[in-house]
């Protein structure tokens, strides 16, 4: 087992370097750090290349209970304390991180999928890891993202997710409008979460569905508005204008997973 003592070692370096999206794109690598979600990265089989484990944390209660098993067949290196804290994202770290490289493979559409979720430049890493963790929830397994989302291989996201990150395929549009009119020729129907429609997400049938949800801020793009099939609302009985990007996406969401029961299909996963 190799242990690391010195914050100039090439690997401590390149966990920092990690932080920065420029460098998560260049080396396709991310990181997630805590005892669960090392834990679920070595269950869900994730292409792990370095498990990163402070020295202090290999005698602790929490690591012996959830972790020591999985890493005894799993070579991981042992850093002092300070290390730790320094490549650490987190106040108050569990002490343990690993490097995980992106799935180079998931870049496709599967269009045997009955339902997508499209993301239109969402901005808050929170809102994006929520949405990851609760489409996981409903059994939905790809997310198309437009250039302008926040990075889903941000920490902050990361650490929201709750390990759903590693079952959910995170599919990265240059243009997002283009791609959706490619999901249409492959038969799927576009719906927009959008104010002003008179329809309501109880009026649409969720089967062969692309469903976007909008930036908080200023809702869907115009190009993508304007070549949506339909466009919903989620109707509300307060003074209430607008919700929050991962509440509006949940409540669409388990909508689909309502009607999946409904009509005999469930449960589905």
């Amino acid at each position: 087992m190799q242990e690391i003592t010195s914050k100039d070692n090439s690997l401590i370096k390149h966990i920092i370097k990690l932080k920065n999206k420029k460098y998560r794109n260049e080396f396709c690598e991310y990181i997630v750090e805590g005892i669960k979600i090392v834990k679920e990265a070595i269950e869900e089989k994730a292409r792990i290349k370095q498990i990163i484990v402070s020295k202090n944390t290999l005698n602790s209660e929490l690591f012996e209970s959830h972790l020591k098993k999985e890493l005894e067949k799993i070579e991981y290196v042992q850093v002092t304390e300070n290390i730790f804290k320094l490549i650490s994202d987190v106040e108050e770290p569990q002490g343990v991180l690993a490097i995980i490289e992106k799935e180079k493979n998931n870049l496709e559409i599967d269009y045997s999928e009955d339902f997508i979720l499209a993301l239109d430049d969402i901005q808050d890493p929170g809102n994006l890891g929520t949405i990851i963790r609760t489409a996981d929830s409903c059994n939905i397994k790809q997310i198309l993202i437009s250039k302008g989302t926040v990075d889903p291989y941000n920490q902050k996201v990361i650490r929201s997710t709750m390990g759903a990150i590693f079952r959910v395929n995170i599919i990265e549009c240059e243009k997002l409008a283009s791609v959706l009119e490619k999901t249409k020729q492959n038969n799927y129907k576009v719906i927009s979460a959008a104010l002003g429609s008179g329809k309501t997400i109880y009026d649409v049938k969720y089967n062969k569905t692309v469903v976007v949800i909008g930036n908080e801020a200023n809702g869907i793009s115009k190009k993508v508005l304007n070549m949506s099939d339909e466009k919903v609302i989620i109707p509300m009985l307060g003074k209430t204008e607008s919700l929050n990007a991962s509440v509006a996406a949940g409540i669409i969401m388990y909508e689909y997973v309502r009607q999946k029961f409904s009509i005999g299909d469930g449960p589905f996963w």
